[in-house]
This record gives C-alpha cells, sequence and structure tokens, in this order.
C-alpha cells in the first residue's frame, strides 16, 4: 500500500475501503465507508485500523489489517483538521450531526 495514503489514515478521517470478496469463483470488490475511529501499531506487519459506518441505522464496525492483500483501495474521503484524541471510540454513543461537530473535518 501507498505510504502516502498510509500516513492519511488516522482517526477522524473519513474513508472509502474497497474490499475484494470471493464469491465461489467470482471475485467482486466491495467499498465500505466510514470514520476511523483506531488506527493500531503504526506501520509494523500486525497493524489495523478501525472503521465505523452506520448500514440502516445500525451502527458497524470493520478491522481491517493495513497489509492484508483483501484490501483492493483505500480512498480518503476527508481528513480532520485536528482531533483530540488517539481512539474516538467514544463517537460510538454519537449521533451522527454530534460526530461532525466534534471531529470537524476539512
Amino acid at each position: 500500500m501507498d505510504q502516502e495514503i498510509l500516513a492519511k489514515i488516522k482517526p477522524g478521517a473519513k474513508v472509502r475501503v474497497w474490499e475484494r470478496i470471493k464469491e465461489g469463483e467470482k471475485e467482486r470488490q466491495s467499498p465500505f465507508a466510514g470514520l476511523v475511529i483506531a488506527r493500531k501499531h503504526g506501520n509494523e506487519q500486525g497493524a489495523s485500523f478501525t472503521v465505523r459506518a452506520m448500514v440502516s441505522e445500525v451502527g458497524v464496525e470493520k478491522v481491517y489489517p493495513i497489509h492484508s492483500p483483501m484490501i483492493a483501495k483505500i480512498e480518503i474521503i476527508s481528513s480532520p483538521k485536528k482531533v483530540h484524541k488517539a481512539k474516538l471510540y467514544h463517537t460510538r454513543e454519537f449521533s451522527a450531526k454530534k460526530i461532525r461537530e466534534r471531529v470537524k473535518t476539512k
């Protein structure tokens, strides 16, 4: 994965992750867009990041290993101006409007 994109994946960033999904013999790509709430272990082998999104009014979180071959590409939708915490687990209780106020994005 590109080092420039890895540097932009930080808590508060809105990203779209395209993951490869195998269904029988076929393979397709499926997007998952949401807010990065955690990034763990830097750039080492076991590094990962957690993306949270609301799907049908239910909160869904996915943990992606950074060096996974199942990730086709990552698009950075927006990056935060300033986030005061390294992990944004507290946003689980907030509404979408409250999250936008707390995590001021560009």
